[in-house]
């Protein structure tokens, strides 16, 4: 029998990834795992480990095996169905509680909501907005549905491509979205964690411009005048971003960066 100090000194995996997945098999919290790490694994629980540890050792994202990951301080839910929520989309949803601040009330929509990260956040850090979120994928709106119940959220949810979704004649005054932005061909599709996301989460298949230009034209019919949009985008997409805004009528058109000081998100006020 194996005790999990053994398994630790392996070094298969990180150590805090062999952790994770030691208190997943076992249900036990980190505190325990350290103050017992002479106990012996049962071989039950020795080929649970084994079956998560290859998943891992074969590339497949944590947040996938474990089937959660923490955001904005709140515990999701993910699936292979929805892209797995990223510290750096935590600005994004900075930005809009920190206009709904000034407007309690706010009706707010999310595009493409995947497990639902982004408008549930909202949802929790502003109770008098009303937030929608769409998607797609109905897969993905499971998921988000079940996070939004799990943690007390209300959220409005609809399927459909972008504002095809929405029942006819919604306006809002916020719009805010982390739409596929990777171009067709990027190298980095086939690097890391995105290797096992949703394609359809993660590129347009063209130019990774094109969820923008429809985002940023249907907003002009569904903001309210002094409406604001905003959106996140990849490295160095800013300027085409901030240039699709500005030509669809949008002012104050700005971009806002992440702590790594990358130009992250971009908005403007219609």
């Amino acid at each position: 029998m194996s005790c999990l100090r053994d398994l630790l000194r392996e070094g298969r995996l990180p150590a805090l990834e062999a952790r994770m997945l030691l208190q997943e098999v076992l249900h036990v919290s980190r505190s325990w795992l350290i103050a017992h790490d002479d106990e012996a694994l049962s071989e039950e629980q020795l080929r649970a480990y084994r079956g998560l540890e290859n998943r891992r050792l074969a590339g497949e994202p944590m947040a996938y095996i474990l089937g959660r990951r923490e955001f904005m301080g709140h515990e999701f839910r993910v699936t292979p169905a929805v892209l797995i929520p990223r510290p750096e989309t935590e600005l994004l949803v900075e930005k809009a509680v920190s206009l709904i601040q000034e407007h309690p009330d706010s009706r707010v929509l999310d595009l493409g909501t995947g497990s639902g990260a982004i408008a549930i956040s909202i949802a929790l850090a502003c109770s008098r907005a009303r937030v929608v979120a769409t998607d797609y994928s109905a897969e993905a709106l499971e998921v988000a549905r079940s996070n939004a119940q799990a943690l007390g959220a209300r959220v409005e949810f609809h399927q459909g491509s972008w504002y095809e979704a929405l029942p006819e004649g919604k306006v809002f005054d916020l719009i805010v979205s982390n739409p596929p932005y990777i171009p067709m061909g990027d190298p980095h599709l086939a690097e890391g964690d995105l290797r096992f996301e949703p394609d359809i989460a993660l590129t347009d298949g063209n130019d990774g411009l094109d969820a923008y230009r429809q985002i940023i034209a249907g907003a002009v019919r569904h903001l309210e005048p002094g409406g604001s949009l905003y959106v996140e985008h990849g490295l160095g997409q800013e300027t085409a971003v901030c240039a699709l805004l500005t030509k669809a009528g949008f002012q104050a058109v700005h971009s806002l960066p992440d702590l790594a000081g990358i130009l992250r998100v971009s908005g403007g006020h219609f």
